[in-house]
């Protein structure tokens, strides 16, 4: 387990805290459809934590070619249809480049600087030129506007219910996600960063915002600079 994470609930919990039974029950959202609209038809796309592929498959069906790296291999078991590959992100290196490389699940908000400079070298060591990263934030209100709750169509029922300051501008988070037969929960180290603060880390990385996706500007299109 990563320093500062934890899990519990069923089944197996990946070094994060993430839940492999509870993700592989979370419905897909819009997101496959805001990729789609992002990039090429057709490209080969470097998935960074597919987990158990609830975007991955769609990306699939969409006619995309997927590699899907994951450091928890009982999640990687879930994924179909794609190469997969069990590496921390932050220390793969395939000597290969791709049309698009996605960092999502907010995974750009690392509490260690130094993993996430790592996420976002390995974003840029396997993007082709011309290429595309997509990095999905956090909304600007993640650590504020606490507790909060979301009830999905499905039944189940999302809370993040703290975030609290653990020095250096770091906070731990605790979500909490219940279903009519199981309960699971994450703690997690997140680094919310304001729009400049993204940017400039974009900008050590050697990368610039060719545009945001969405309106609250969690998802973003990234290029080389």
């Amino acid at each position: 387990m990563r320093e500062g994470y934890q899990g519990t609930g069923p089944g197996a919990i990946t070094p994060d805290g993430c839940a492999v039974e509870l993700y592989s029950r979370l419905p897909v959202g819009d997101e496959p459809d805001i990729i789609t609209a992002a990039v090429p038809a057709g490209a080969r796309i470097l998935e960074l934590g597919s987990g158990v592929g609830r975007m991955t498959h769609p990306l699939l069906e969409r006619g995309f070619t997927v590699t899907a790296v994951d450091e928890s291999p009982e999640m990687l078991d879930r994924v179909r249809g794609a190469r997969t590959v069990c590496s921390p992100i932050e220390d793969l290196d395939l000597d290969e480049t791709f049309d698009v490389v996605m960092l999502a699940s907010f995974l750009v908000h690392a509490g260690d600087e130094e993993v996430r400079r790592g996420l976002l070298g390995t974003c840029v060591r396997h993007v082709a030129e011309g290429g595309y990263v997509l990095i999905q934030r956090e909304g600007e209100d993640y650590h504020t506007d606490l507790p909060r709750e979301r009830v999905d169509p499905s039944g189940f029922t999302t809370r993040i219910l703290s975030a609290e300051p653990v020095g250096g501008g770091v906070d731990s988070v605790r979500a909490e996600y219940v279903f009519p037969d199981a309960i699971w929960t994450q703690t997690f180290r997140s680094r919310p960063l304001t729009r400049e603060q993204f940017e400039e880390a974009l900008a050590e990385a050697g990368l610039k915002v060719d545009r945001y996706l969405t309106e609250d500007r969690i998802w973003v299109r990234a290029v080389k600079r």
